[in-house]
């Protein structure tokens, strides 16, 4: 399974709609879309449809957390590995 990118803006938010498997080769790629954003943009990563992710995809999404972003609908044990990963 590989990681698919969804994106959708509104006025103020681009939402990216992750699905499938996040792993670290796959980090550079997000970064870079992340960053093409306005900077007014707010920026939401949709985790709905994630089924797995490897410890650098979790230190990529603390990161992007702490930095601003909205992560939404992040699965329980993503959340938890990312709360650890801030310990």
């Amino acid at each position: 399974m590989t990681l698919k990118i969804q994106r959708c803006t509104a006025e103020e938010e681009t939402v990216f709609r992750l699905s499938g498997r996040i792993e670290q080769e796959q980090l550079p790629e997000l970064q870079r879309l992340f960053k093409a954003e306005p900077e007014r943009q707010s920026i939401i990563i949709d985790l709905t449809d994630v089924k797995l992710v490897d410890r650098g995809a979790v230190k990529f999404l603390e990161i992007c957390e702490t930095g601003g972003m909205k992560l939404e609908n992040c699965p329980a044990y993503i959340r938890e590995w990312i709360v650890s990963e801030r310990r």
